[in-house]
């Protein structure tokens, strides 16, 4: 099963901590290291973060109150504290920081907790709604081709600029129209539906976060405007962004692509080949013409 490529992970830390977290991080996250906790907010609010690290030896008393307010207002984004010394301080900065809503804690005061470390991240940023989708995807779906499989996975993996059919299919690497032509000859929704709804199970995710307003998820999603979010939200639903974000959370708007696009169409899904040709099919040559010029702005 294909997995997320870069997590990224906003710190709070000091600078020896910093080196050690970079060291152990290779090729499984990347690090935001910051200065302040108002920089971390601000990440917050205009990147993906995965997961937030805060050091024990660098909180403060006076920390307090932003630290609450950052597991408050982004829960889905799991905050872990890292212990690294002996300071007489660090058992009341540790109280302290549960009492702000921090529920992990990684001691490595030895290098056993550095190899916890990594097996904590991993844990926490593996439950995404992106990781959940494909796994969920996959049961759903269990014998069907890798081709149509790694079509969903995509879906969920690749990054959020990607916004249109014609973008996923130069992914896949297949041409834009012979893509969707695929779709229209197995009797499967078009491929922007899939697409579109599998954004708004992103945008259901976020939007879990009290921190997160409609307009920063619209921009966050590469929406072009925070109305162009609106009326996608109501042409696939029915609804405004406003119901859509009391209505709809990650796992909901997820069960809702299982029991429109996926479980009606089980069967033909199964034997889907979107972007290899199976052998029994026979494409005819896409003209790349001018001809083929307003079906591909279409895509």
């Amino acid at each position: 099963m294909a997995t997320a490529s870069s997590r990224s992970i906003v710190t709070f830390l000091t600078p020896t901590e910093q080196q050690r977290v970079d060291a152990l991080g290779q090729g499984s996250y990347t690090t935001l290291h910051r200065e302040s906790l108002d920089e971390m907010m601000r990440d917050l609010r205009t990147k993906p973060v995965s997961a937030i690290l805060v050091s024990v030896s660098r909180y403060q008393q006076h920390h307090g109150v932003q630290v609450a307010r950052m597991v408050r207002e982004f829960p889905r984004v799991p905050a872990v504290a890292l212990l690294t010394g002996n300071e007489l301080r660090s058992t009341q900065s540790l109280l302290a920081l549960g009492q702000q809503g921090v529920q992990t804690l990684v001691d490595a005061r030895d290098p056993a907790g550095w190899r916890d470390l990594r097996q904590v991240v991993n844990r926490e940023t593996s439950t995404t709604i992106e990781s959940l989708a494909i796994q969920r995807i996959h049961t759903d779906l269990v014998g069907a081709t890798d081709d149509c499989l790694r079509f969903f996975e995509q879906l969920f993996l690749a990054p959020r600029s990607l916004t249109t059919v014609r973008q996923l299919a130069r992914r896949l690497g297949v041409v834009p129209t012979t893509f969707m032509s695929r779709f229209i000859r197995a009797g499967i929704p078009a491929p922007k539906k899939y697409l579109a709804t599998a954004r708004l199970v992103r945008a259901a995710r976020l939007l879990e976060n009290p921190g997160y307003s409609l307009t920063q998820v619209a921009f966050l999603l590469e929406y072009s405007s925070p109305q162009s979010f609106s009326r996608h939200v109501r042409h696939t639903l029915q609804c405004g962004a406003a119901d859509f974000r009391r209505t709809y959370s990650g796992h909901v708007m997820l069960e809702h692509m299982r029991q429109r696009l996926i479980l009606p169409y089980r069967e033909q899904l199964l034997a889907f080949t979107p972007v290899e040709l199976a052998p029994h099919w026979v494409d005819r040559p896409v003209a790349l013409s001018t001809a083929t010029e307003p079906a591909r702005r279409s895509a």
